[in-house]
């Protein structure tokens, strides 16, 4: 099954150069990326065209000019570049294991979305971790990792569990299975049917909003934690702020009590999805 990739950036290139070479040894080959870049400089294209060129990867560049933190409407159009019938939401700064699209696609079931985790990083581990250390997997290795500043931790079961331990901790953890744009996926009528992105919401549990009103429209979630791995490169978050991050819990929370299946703030106000 072909697979739609929607990550999105923000002046963010060497980070994003990081989470490209991931995707360059993907044990699933059948995907198209699509980077939404929510108004980035000339600096992120030239390493999107050169990773694309190194690669031969099916490199889509969505890109919109920077008028402020508008993360659901660089989704929104993202989503209407879509050329499969399945879509794999990440983040310009979450490296996958090379697993991690093979899992999503082995997952995938009809009426349900899948929901992941990530890996925090400490700004030292993510820093040094190079093109050659992910393109050999190490920077997935434990050992590796805590060699290279990673502090000791239960969340690190993440990255070795088996199998069927993964089957296991996904069945048993006490997590809510949110929708997390991270690491999550659905299918694209499904997306379509609550038609995407609330473009009311800024930065803040966007992604979480978004995954209520697919659980209201019949959308069962499902845990990929402990088996679709990516790892967070470590960042500066000057555009957090408590009374949007507020706003947004209001929104999902009437989502939730008034059981809205569909925000009227999303795809079809960029023109007729057709």
């Amino acid at each position: 099954m072909k697979l739609s990739v929607i990550m999105t950036t923000y002046n963010s290139p060497e980070w994003l150069e990081k989470v490209l070479w991931g995707y360059s040894v993907q044990t699933h080959a059948n995907f198209e990326l699509i980077i939404g870049d929510d108004g980035s400089t000339e600096e992120t294209l030239e390493v999107i065209d050169r990773i694309r060129e190194a690669t031969r990867m099916t490199i889509k560049h969505v890109w919109q000019e920077d008028k402020g933190f508008r993360k659901c409407r660089i989704l929104n159009k993202s989503i209407l570049e879509v050329a499969s019938d399945y879509v794999v939401f990440t983040d310009g700064d979450c490296i996958p294991r090379r697993d991690f699209l093979e899992v999503h696609e082995k997952e995938a079931e009809p009426k349900r979305y899948l929901s992941g985790g990530y890996h925090k990083l400490p700004m030292s581990t993510s820093k040094t971790i190079s093109k050659d250390d992910i393109i050999n997997g190490h920077c997935f290795d434990l050992k590796w990792l805590k060699a290279n500043g990673l502090r000791p931790s239960y969340k690190n079961s993440k990255l070795t569990a088996t199998p069927l331990k993964a089957r296991i901790f996904n069945a048993l953890t006490p997590t809510a299975c949110n929708f997390k744009g991270s690491n999550g996926s659905a299918w694209l009528k499904d997306i379509m049917a609550v038609n995407g992105f609330d473009e009311r919401m800024p930065w803040g549990g966007l992604d979480r909003e978004f995954g209520v009103r697919l659980m209201n429209s019949g959308v069962k979630p499902k845990h990929v934690r402990y088996n679709a791995i990516v790892i967070h490169l470590d960042h500066k978050r000057g555009y957090k702020d408590p009374e949007l991050v507020a706003a947004n819990k209001a929104l999902r929370v009437n989502s939730k009590k008034q059981k809205v299946t569909r925000t009227d703030h999303g795809i079809e106000q960029l023109g007729n999805p057709a």
